[in-house]
């Protein structure tokens, strides 16, 4: 029997955007601002708002350049950030695992 530890899951990925944020992260090295807005449905300042979380716990890198005179934001996860989302969706399979 499969025994999920509830405890592993994180908070951090418990919002929607969050949990979001690192699912496309998880599978691209970096996105742009634009492309992650649009992909999970959100407005800029909930999209700024979750990622700067996210970059406090140290799981994602925003990097800010200046391309001409517009700024560019780019997000990726950190090896940090990878690790503690693995953990966290192997904990959500044992625990849906469990309940089949």
């Amino acid at each position: 029997m499969i025994n999920p530890n509830i405890h592993k899951l994180n908070k951090a990925f418990e919002s929607r955007v969050r949990l979001g944020i690192m699912s496309v992260l998880m599978v691209n090295d970096s996105v742009d601002f634009i492309t992650l807005k649009e992909l999970l449905n959100v407005k800029d300042g909930n999209l700024a708002s979750h990622s700067a979380s996210l970059e406090k716990e140290g799981y994602i890198h925003i990097k800010k350049e200046f391309v001409g005179k517009k700024t560019l934001t780019t997000y990726s996860a950190t090896k940090t950030g990878v690790k503690a989302f693995e953990i966290h969706l192997d904990t959500l399979e044992k625990l849906i695992r469990k309940i089949e």
